[in-house]
């Protein structure tokens, strides 16, 4: 099945903020970010239902070895990706459509 992806301003602002992290800690870390946050879409494309369930229908990607993790939902053919969240972040602010 082909899926098609549609990212939410909030998932857009989490990839914004960590990019602005790593890029006054180390020079380039900022474009690996990025390369990972692309690396893994693709394969959440792919294979949306490879990462596990974590509370009600939100599924939870790693960006390894970046901490952080994409929170999204797959129904039929569409992929919502809401949020791009630090991985120590409180679980109950993270599972929302917001």
């Amino acid at each position: 099945m082909k899926y098609l992806l549609d990212i939410k301003t909030s998932a857009e602002k989490g990839v914004l903020n960590a990019f602005d992290y790593y890029e006054g800690k180390q020079k380039g870390l900022s474009d690996r970010f990025l390369d990972y946050w692309e690396t893994h879409l693709n394969l959440i494309k792919q294979e949306p239902l490879l990462f596990q369930k974590k509370y009600k229908n939100f599924r939870q990607a790693l960006i390894k070895p970046y901490p952080y993790h994409i929170i999204y939902e797959v129904e039929e053919n569409i992929i919502t990706v809401y949020k791009v969240v630090y991985a120590g972040k409180s679980s109950r602010k993270r599972y929302n459509k917001k």
